[in-house]
């Protein structure tokens, strides 16, 4: 912004001040300037005259520009009625007070309404044609020549002043409509990030919830089997308590892979940047890490397995990601839900336009239950229809729970 739009844009937001120092400035150098002017003898025909009168109507004249920008039409309208007074009174002209026909045409041109400006305009034309009648000869006709030079000249005056107003009008509107739409453009922006926001916290709360909950079941199911095999076998409970190591570091990495993206390079050190952003190189969890899911199930006690039906298929990130979570949520919920020793089966179906996923168990279904009511199936849910698929769980009619997931996928290529 250089330093006349500025001035402007100060002048704008200080209009009250401006214009009532600018009119009290213009009355100060116009009223005496009008007497100067009109001499020091009558100044016109009639019972009222003198020089007071005259320093009445030049501030009739000059005083409504002290509200040209906050209140317009009034001041043209009291601009034009003090011209037209002191016309119908018998001073054709009071030069410079005069000059504040225009600048109240200005005014109203740029901060008025549109009928405003163009009935000021009409006006003004109207009354350039009734300034021949008053500049005649006191008592006679004015002469048809000059009454029509004076409409021609100051029309011309006035039509010139009124389109130059009305490009500084275009210019005004143009610059509030680029204000306002680069308001409503960062308003918009920061709704976007709000949104963005509140997405991947929910993202990282689905993230952690499904790795939280999945390694402190197998945690919890291994701490448990542990306790009682202590006493009898010590070689099987050193290998749970291996199980339960490796079950906590697996869910740490996964942690601190998920929350590496919430942390910024404060520039304090290379060290805290290097394992944050070593944090972030390590791949997410796909559809081929289905198989090592199982295998830590089975190995915390429970009857695991997969069976995989067609050709595997390289997924998008995100498609395998969700086939990965789903399945690792359902085998938390048989290992928290099922009961004890339950059977699991995990059936991976590639087909042409889709890959389906079936988590079966024999466990107790819809008998199991919760202190309180758990997101699992939401998330799940909400996770298949982010990828356009269909998600289903429920108790199978032979006991057990059941849940399918079924996702699109693109067509294979040649």
């Amino acid at each position: 912004m250089n330093r006349d739009d500025a001035l402007a844009r100060w002048s704008d937001d200080h209009r009250s001040t401006v214009d009532i120092v600018a009119a009290s400035a213009l009355a100060l150098v116009g009223v005496p300037a009008s007497l100067v002017v009109a001499g020091d003898g009558p100044v016109w025909t009639g019972t009222v005259g003198g020089t007071g009168a005259l320093i009445v109507l030049s501030l009739l004249v000059v005083g409504p520009l002290a509200v040209r920008r906050t209140r317009p039409v009034l001041s043209v309208v009291l601009v034009y009625g003090a011209v037209l007074l002191h016309q119908l009174l018998g001073v054709p002209l009071l030069v410079p007070v005069d000059l504040s026909v225009l600048v109240a045409l200005f005014s109203i041109t740029v901060y008025g309404p549109r009928w405003a400006h163009r009935t000021a305009i009409v006006a003004g034309l109207v009354g350039c044609a009734g300034l021949g009648v008053f500049v005649g000869p006191p008592g006679g006709r004015p002469p048809l020549g000059a009454a029509f030079f004076t409409l021609v000249f100051v029309g011309a005056i006035f039509l010139a002043t009124w389109a130059f107003e009305l490009v500084l009008r275009a210019r005004r509107d143009t610059i509030h409509a680029l204000r306002d739409r680069a308001l409503r453009l960062e308003i918009e922006r920061d709704q976007h990030a709000l949104l963005a926001t509140a997405a991947e916290r929910a993202r990282i709360a689905r993230e952690m919830h499904d790795i939280v909950a999945h390694s402190l079941s197998v945690i919890i199911a291994q701490a448990d089997g542990g306790r009682y095999a202590a006493a009898a076998d010590l070689e099987t409970a050193a290998r749970t308590l291996g199980t339960i190591a490796e079950t906590g570091r697996a869910a740490l990495a996964d942690m601190r892979r998920l929350l590496g993206v919430l942390h910024t390079d404060t520039g304090e050190g290379q060290g805290s940047t290097t394992r944050t952003g070593a944090a972030g190189l390590l791949p997410q969890p796909a559809a081929e890490d289905i198989e090592t899911l199982v295998a830590q199930v089975r190995t915390s006690g429970s009857r695991a397995s997969l069976v995989r039906m067609g050709t595997p298929r390289t997924l998008p990130p995100g498609t395998g990601l969700t086939l990965y979570r789903v399945c690792q949520e359902a085998l938390t919920n048989v290992l928290k839900h099922a009961g004890p020793d339950p059977a699991v089966t995990v059936l991976l179906t590639w087909g042409r336009t889709s890959v389906r996923l079936e988590v079966d168990d024999d466990g107790r279904g819809a008998s199991a239950a919760t202190d309180t009511p758990g997101h699992g199936l939401v998330g799940m849910r909400e996770r298949a229809a982010m990828f356009g698929g269909t998600f289903a769980a429920g108790p199978r009619p032979g006991g057990g729970f059941r849940v399918i997931l079924e996702l699109p996928l693109p067509a294979p290529r040649p």
